[in-house]
């Protein structure tokens, strides 16, 4: 791979203008890295390696190759003068380390970004800090905690979710030290007010709450619900996983929550998936803000500075003050948008999920449970064309392969039968819904056999997924 990088040494030394002591390619590595044996792989020239390497890039399928509606992750396009603008040396060529005087204007983007994020979501303070939406809820629990010890209720052990919760929230909760109470939804895929009062006690510490839900029905109710688990002496807790449906409509503080965590990378365009890097920052109403952790970016006397002196901070969570990059990208995205935007975005957002739902349910082919008015995401199930046609949501999902489409989120949430969970989000075209409706459309019709051998024309077939997950091979080392 690396030898046909390499002139031949004749060229080499020509090239180099050696007239003494030839030059061996190998001479130009330590002999600490030389290999002890010759690799075996073919001797390519540089077209042939590049175009290998092309090839290769173009197996991978992200948001700049297609729509790519990956329900509850919320996979919108990534402006590109974002990625631009935080590649400036400005930014790159700052290190963390360097003295807080030097750091002016980074501190005063990420102070007048936190200002941005208590605008829109009508929160009070925030912090940064969390480096990802589920190190975000973490630190949301860690806060509830600190509140209810500095209020002397520190019986409130149990944390309250809906089974529309999102994802990471059990796991959050429980990595906190709470016991987890699951509240079943109602017929209309919403909480059930009933259930939830009976529910409360002196024990509840919070409720956390996606809205909308991962059905994508927004929580109507929501203004009862925050009474009611107020009245218990709890708190309430927003994962913002789906704000990017109700941006510039409404907002989780004049819901009444107490709480909110917010996934940059997922609302505000940042890149998203792949493992990183991403951004959690959480915001809190005021009585709240001294459990925040430290360091808080605070303004002093014309300069920022990052403020240690918080007594009742729970501590620092993370090395740093965030991911920088991550969030410079988000504040240019929020000041590019402006509030009109932001607003626009949430409109087209669930504008283009209802018209996919529409036109597919239209068809007949696939159903979907509980309410039919849905925000940005909607959630079908297939098991129709399971008992019709043996065909499950994970063949509907490869098959959608071979259409060089990527497929939905599938089997999430759990209370609905071979899900297939979609969001399409505000920034395709209606050429590419269409395709992407007809795709699914003509899929439901095909032979069994087909789908259920699916996919047939990418370069990976089918995996044993099951047989992944039971043995997994957690080295580095091919085996």
């Amino acid at each position: 791979m690396y030898r046909s990088a390499i002139y031949d040494e004749p060229l080499l030394n020509e090239l180099l203008g050696s007239t003494k002591e030839k030059i061996k390619p190998l001479d130009l590595l330590p002999r600490s890295l030389q290999r002890k044996e010759i690799i075996d792989i073919p001797n390519l020239d540089e077209t042939q390696l590049v175009r290998h390497f092309h090839r290769l890039s173009q197996m991978n399928y992200g948001i700049d190759s297609g729509i790519y509606p990956l329900g509850s992750c919320t996979m919108k396009y990534n402006p590109k003068i974002c990625e631009h603008i935080a590649g400036w040396d400005s930014f790159t060529g700052i290190h963390p380390y360097q003295d807080i005087s030097t750091t002016q204007g980074n501190l005063e983007i990420m102070f007048e970004l936190e200002r941005l994020l208590c605008e829109i979501t009508g929160m009070d303070y925030y912090s940064l800090q969390p480096a990802a939406g589920a190190q975000g809820e973490f630190l949301g629990m860690l806060l509830s905690r600190a509140y209810h010890e500095f209020n002397n209720d520190s019986e409130r052990n149990e944390v309250i979710l809906p089974d529309t919760a999102h994802g990471t929230n059990p796991a959050s909760a429980t990595m906190a030290g709470y016991k987890l109470i699951e509240l079943p939804s109602t017929k209309n895929g919403t909480v059930d007010l009933d259930m939830l009062e009976k529910t409360l006690s002196d024990k509840t510490a919070c409720f956390m709450l996606t809205n909308p839900n991962t059905l994508g029905i927004f929580e109507s109710e929501i203004i009862e619900i925050s009474k009611m688990v107020h009245k218990a002496g709890a708190l309430l807790y927003y994962d913002g996983a789906n704000i990017n449906a109700i941006m510039g409509k409404t907002r989780p503080g004049d819901m009444g929550f107490d709480i909110v965590h917010l996934n940059l990378h997922k609302t505000f365009a940042t890149p998203h998936g792949g493992g990183g890097p991403g951004s959690g920052p959480i915001g809190v109403k005021i009585k709240l803000e001294k459990f925040l952790p430290i360091p808080r970016i605070a303004r002093k006397d014309g300069k920022y500075l990052f403020d240690y002196d918080v007594l009742q901070s729970i501590g620092k969570i993370k090395g740093f003050y965030g991911n920088f990059s991550v969030l410079l990208k988000a504040y240019i995205y929020i000041l590019l948008m402006g509030r009109d935007g932001l607003k626009e975005a949430s409109e087209i957002a669930v504008l283009n999920s209802n018209y996919m739902k529409k036109k597919i349910l239209k068809s007949g082919k696939y159903e979907m449970p509980c309410k039919e008015l849905r925000k940005h995401e909607f959630v079908l199930s297939c098991e129709k064309l399971r008992q019709e046609k043996e065909i499950r949501a994970m063949d509907i999902a490869k098959r959608l392969l071979d259409h060089g489409l990527h497929p939905p989120t599938i089997y999430f949430p759990l209370i609905v039968k071979e899900a297939l969970m979609i969001e399409p989000t505000e920034t395709e075209s209606k050429e590419d819904l269409d395709k992407y409706i007809n795709a699914l459309i003509k899929i439901a019709d095909e032979d069994p056999g087909i789908v259920k051998n699916a996919p047939s024309n990418t370069p990976v077939k089918r995996v044993d997924e099951v047989g992944a997950t039971k043995n997994p091979i957690l080295t580095w080392k091919m085996i």
